[in-house]
């Protein structure tokens, strides 16, 4: 008796499972802004805090509209849920393919950069260094990178990084200026430059490693990718200039990891 009804079922299944065909089709809705500038608030009124700040042309995703208050539910381009007054936007509706069509939100999202004033970065990676009668070696690494946003394109970051082995601890530390080379893009480039330290500090045991101190400059680059919802992927190189009174040589550190700007 099953085995009778299974093609039935498995029809009844996948036609339930597909959307309609003409869901493709339906219209989807906007809100312009016709006002210079909306502050755009993390809720329905006032006393809520204004997290983005939309300009006369500039289009939303519209996500509903609450019960209370004439405040419309827009998508900010990051993805993240968000209220306008309706007195400042002018909803509109058109279908997906139409020239000049606005676009919803979807993986990739601009850098949150705009309006941020702080970020915090964890990154991941490998420092190769010279070190004496071995070469250049190669040691597991991760850092945290703090910023002060200045503004979208500058931001003035601190590092302080461990390079990990059983010899003892290479702890990177020091501060410098970013500069965002296309911010409103989801794959959005950086260059920046700074200085600090390297203090070396060996196991008792250790024949590989020995104490030191360098002043270190430090230089490089990578790019952000911005998802939705401001998770943000953070990939760099840089190249570090240590030196003493006495002796100079070069590192480098490849890394990646996971940033937030707030």
């Amino acid at each position: 008796m099953i085995r009778r009804f299974a093609p039935l079922l498995l029809a009844v299944f996948v036609l339930l499972s597909c959307p309609p065909a003409r869901a493709a089709d339906e219209p989807e809705a906007f809100a312009r802004v016709v006002v210079d500038a909306a502050e755009i608030r993390s809720g329905p009124g006032v006393s809520y805090r204004v997290i983005h700040t939309a300009h006369r042309g500039e289009t939303l995703a519209l996500d509903g509209r609450p019960g209370g208050g004439f405040w419309l539910r827009v998508l900010l381009p990051d993805g993240r849920a968000a209220y306008a007054l309706g007195d400042e936007v002018q909803p509109f509706a058109v279908k997906p393919g139409e020239p000049d069509a606005p676009s919803r939100p979807g993986l990739f999202a601009p850098p949150p950069l705009e309006g941020a004033h702080g970020g915090l970065a964890i990154v991941a990676g490998i420092l190769t260094i010279p070190i004496t009668d071995r070469g250049v070696q190669g040691f597991g690494y991760i850092e945290a990178r703090p910023s002060l946003v200045l503004h979208k394109t500058i931001t003035l970051d601190g590092f302080v990084g461990d390079a990990l082995t059983a010899d003892g601890a290479q702890i990177l530390y020091g501060g410098g200026i970013t500069v965002h080379l296309a911010p409103s893009w989801p794959l959005s480039p950086f260059v920046g430059i700074g200085g600090g330290g390297l203090s070396v500090f060996p196991n008792s045991d250790s024949f590989v490693l020995k104490r030191q101190d360098f002043y270190a400059g430090r230089a490089g680059g990578g790019f952000l990718l911005a998802l939705r919802g401001r998770i943000l992927v953070r990939v760099e190189v840089t190249n570090l200039t240590l030196f003493t009174a006495d002796s100079f040589k070069n590192a480098q550190t490849y890394s990646g990891g996971l940033g937030v700007y707030f």
